[in-house]
Formats: structure tokens, C-alpha cells, sequence
């Protein structure tokens, strides 16, 4: 070894920046408990779901046909532009509650930048307990395939049950969680690559090229078909950002945040492209769109109803796993923004031993628990539309407010081909709100200036100037 290296340092020659041995504790209290694996794993859980397993239906809906895999291709460029947005302002900017850094920074902490701050925390509060209610939702679905049909009451229980039991294996500290995490990540994969290796050994072309008529036609329904496609598949790809909510927990943030996003999104990508043509190609489109099951109905097809059962009871794991995940990441927003004081300080709160956020992990649990009585369409149209209007967009907008204002942020991961980069990104949201419906555009926007309205009653109160120039 050449030279002096300083104690704690190492080369980081893929990403151009030192590699930093983090301390036990990071600076807001956490413990920096999680490497790349453990990141790794949390987004990919994020991602997979039972979203796949129960929106393959609705997409192939969406078009009509199997050109409907079309919102999958998109959705994948926008996942992976976005990626990189998330992966640039992550590894710059490693603390817990990920945007509510980012947007303040980038507008002004002391001006817009804290109204865009209150705005992303009032968007959370909303739309966190839906994303979790959704999984909820579909696992009451699947259940159905292994004891029948249940009553809508005791299905809307179910929903619940399961929120209360992920939030209880959340109650613990970090490092446990990571654990979990991989643990859980390992039968997730083995649930979809025994569907996707199924869907390849009986691959049947015929029924993946089934196309109707006009399936190709360069129209008004066309492109609306693939903006909705588009927007079940945002949905599916929902979490390989999950790890820029709890970084403040992640060990050498400046290389495993990107890293840990950027490879979630790729093997995903591949992972659910190939596991719904397998899919299309043994149950014809035309059944499909009608199953409420897909991945069991698949697999009865080819092995029996006995093999199903087993998948069904893996789609449940997989379920399971993502609410966890996805419990993990939405706890740590509120709790980012109240350390800070700008939301309620009972968030703020740890657990006195294991120093995790309690109360943030328990109002999670509780939210979603009671938002999984909504009906699952309502659900993903609706945090899909909101969460483009009040952060997505906003945020493709601050790595450059960022890049041109904040020189003195250092950027250890630059995101290639910018900015057309994101150029992508924002043009792919705003195909997908274009394409949503009126209906969800406007409960977004209607959401948006509520909570516009909420901050300005209160901030002269907390002595903020949003729209003035910085007194600094």
C-alpha cells in the first residue's frame, strides 16, 4: 500500500469520491446498521410486492391486449431516469427522511424550500398509509385462492390484520431489520424466478402475439391506454427509492445509495418484464384480464392446484416482505421532518433501548390498517396521481436547482447523460398524470392547495417567509 491513508478512508474509484466508514451513530441518533445487501434487499421488497401479482389483469385492461407489456418497457426508462434522480440527491444528501432533505435544500431551506418541505411530509401522511393498504388489500385477495370466497367483511379484516402484524416485526431495531430484510429478499426472488423459469419452459409465442385489431394504431385511445399501462407499472416499480427514507441508517451512504437504487431498478425491471410475458404466454390475455389471482391461476394451469396452493402461499410471503419494507422507509419521513421541527414532535420520538422511531412506526401501522377497507383501484390511481403532483416532478426539478444554486453540496454520484436524464423522468410523470383521468387529477390538485393553504395559516406562526428572499 502506497502512501498514507488516513484512518477510516478508502478509494471509491467507481464513483470518484472517498468511501466513508461511518460511525456507529449518525448525527440525528440512528445507528448506521445497513450495507449494501441489507439496501439492496429493502428497495427490491419495496418493489415486489403482490403489486405484479395482482396488476397484471388491470394493465392488460388498460390496452386491451398484450401490447399492454408496452407500459412495462416505459415504465422501466421513467423507473430508471427517476432512479438516477433519487440516486444523485441520495448520495449527496445521506440523512433519514430522504426528500424532506432534498426539496428543502434545493428550493431554499429558509424560503420555498420549506414549503415544498410541508408539502412532501402532507403528501407521506396521505399517501404512505395508501401504498401499504394497497399490499394489504391485495394479499386479502390472494388468501382467497387458498379458503374461497370470504365475506367482505372478514376480507376487510384480514387487510387489517396484516398491517398490525408488520408493523409489530418492524418494532425493533435497525439491525434486526436489515437482517430480515435480506432474509426476506431471498424468498422473494425465489417466488418470482420459479414463476418467471415456469413461464419460459411452456412459453407459447401464439398467445403472446395474440393482438387484436388496431392493437398498434397511433391514437388518442392508444396513447391513453399506455399512459395507463404506464401508471400500473409505476406503481409495480414503486420503491427502488426506498433506501433514501432510512439513509441516515445506511452504512458509507455515498456508494451503497446509488448502487443499492440502480441495480433494484434493472434486475426488477428484467425480473417483471420476463415473469409477465411468461405469464400472457400459457393463460391467454383474454382469461387473464378477468382472473383475480393471476400467478396461482398460472401455476394451476400447468401443475395442478396442489403447486398453486404453494405459490399462493409464496405470493403471501412476498407480500408480507413489501409491506415490511415498505413500513421501514414511510416511518422515517415524518420522523426526519419532526427532529427537525417542522412537523408534530410526538413523530420525533424513539424507542428509549432499541432507538427506533416508535411512533412514526405504530401511526403507520395504524393508517394503513384503516385505509385497506378503500377498494384497490381507488388506491393505486390515487397515490399515483398524488405523489406525481406534489413530489415526483418537484423533485426531477431540484437536482438541477441543486447543480445550479448549491455548489457547496457535494455530489459523489453524478447521474450520466444529464440532462436528458431527467428530461426523461418528467416527461414520463407527466405522460402518466395526463393520462390518470380528470377525476384523480383533481382530487390531486384539490389534496395540493389544502395542503398549500395548511402551511401558510401556519407559517407565520413559525416565523417562515416562503415566498420572501433569504434574509441569510
Amino acid at each position: 500500500m502506497h502512501g498514507r491513508r488516513r484512518r477510516g478512508v478508502a478509494p471509491l474509484l467507481k464513483f470518484g469520491v472517498p468511501r466513508f466508514t461511518n460511525t456507529p451513530d449518525s448525527p440525528d441518533g440512528l445507528v448506521r446498521g445497513v450495507g449494501l445487501w441489507g439496501a439492496t434487499a429493502s428497495n427490491m421488497i419495496a418493489m415486489i410486492g403482490v403489486g405484479p401479482f395482482i396488476t397484471i389483469p388491470i394493465l392488460l385492461a388498460k390496452m386491451n391486449g398484450p401490447q399492454a407489456i408496452l407500459g412495462w418497457v416505459v415504465g422501466a426508462v421513467v423507473a430508471l431516469c427517476d432512479g438516477m434522480v433519487w440516486a444523485e440527491l441520495g448520495a449527496a444528501m445521506p440523512g433519514t427522511g430522504g426528500p424532506v432533505r432534498f426539496l428543502s435544500e434545493a428550493y431554499g431551506p429558509r424560503t420555498l424550500g420549506r414549503l415544498m418541505n410541508f408539502l412532501f411530509i402532507w403528501q407521506t401522511v396521505f399517501l404512505a398509509p395508501l401504498n401499504l393498504a394497497s399490499g394489504a388489500i391485495g394479499f386479502a385477495q390472494y388468501t382467497k385462492f387458498l379458503v374461497g370466497d370470504l365475506p367482505w367483511w372478514e376480507e376487510k379484516a384480514l387487510g387489517v390484520a396484516i398491517c398490525a402484524l408488520t408493523t409489530w416485526m418492524l418494532y425493533r431495531d435497525i439491525r434486526t431489520i436489515s437482517k430480515l430484510s435480506v432474509a426476506m429478499w431471498v424468498m422473494v426472488l425465489a417466488t418470482v424466478g420459479w414463476i418467471t423459469g415456469a413461464g419460459l419452459l411452456h412459453f407459447n409465442a401464439h398467445n403472446v402475439l395474440d393482438f387484436p385489431p388496431g392493437a398498434f394504431v397511433p391514437n388518442k385511445a392508444f396513447f391513453y391506454g399506455l399512459g395507463g399501462a404506464t401508471l400500473i407499472a409505476m406503481y409495480d416499480y414503486n420503491g427502488y427509492n426506498n433506501v433514501c427514507s432510512f439513509a441516515g441508517e445506511v452504512h458509507d451512504p455515498p456508494r451503497v445509495i446509488p448502487r443499492s437504487i440502480l441495480w433494484s431498478v434493472v434486475v426488477v425491471a428484467i425480473l417483471y418484464m420476463t415473469m409477465n410475458i411468461g405469464i400472457i404466454s400459457v393463460v391467454p390475455w383474454r382469461d387473464a384480464i378477468r382472473s383475480s389471482a393471476i400467478a396461482s391461476d398460472f401455476v394451476q394451469r400447468l401443475y395442478g392446484v396442489r403447486t398453486a396452493q404453494v405459490v399462493t402461499v409464496l405470493v403471501l410471503w412476498t407480500t408480507v416482505a413489501s409491506l415490511f419494507a415498505g413500513m421501514l422507509a414511510c416511518s422515517r419521513i415524518p420522523y426526519a421532518a419532526a427532529v427537525e421541527g417542522r412537523f408534530f414532535h410526538v413523530f420525533a420520538k424513539l424507542h428509549p433501548t432499541r432507538r427506533f422511531p416508535s411512533f412514526s412506526v405504530l401511526f403507520m401501522g395504524a393508517a394503513s390498517a384503516l385505509l385497506s377497507l378503500l377498494s384497490l383501484d381507488t388506491v393505486v390511481n390515487a397515490l399515483i396521481v398524488i405523489q406525481i403532483l406534489i413530489q415526483s416532478m418537484a423533485q426531477v426539478l431540484a437536482v438541477t436547482m441543486i447543480r445550479r444554486n448549491r455548489p457547496d453540496i457535494h455530489r459523489p454520484y453524478k447521474m450520466p447523460l444529464y440532462p436528458l436524464t431527467s428530461i426523461i423522468a418528467f416527461s414520463g410523470w407527466f405522460f402518466i398524470l395526463v393520462a390518470s383521468g380528470l377525476e384523480y387529477i383533481l382530487a390531486g390538485l384539490g389534496l395540493l392547495v389544502f395542503g398549500i393553504a395548511t402551511y401558510l395559516r401556519r407559517a407565520p406562526a413559525a416565523g417562515e417567509r416562503p415566498f420572501l428572499p433569504d434574509p441569510a
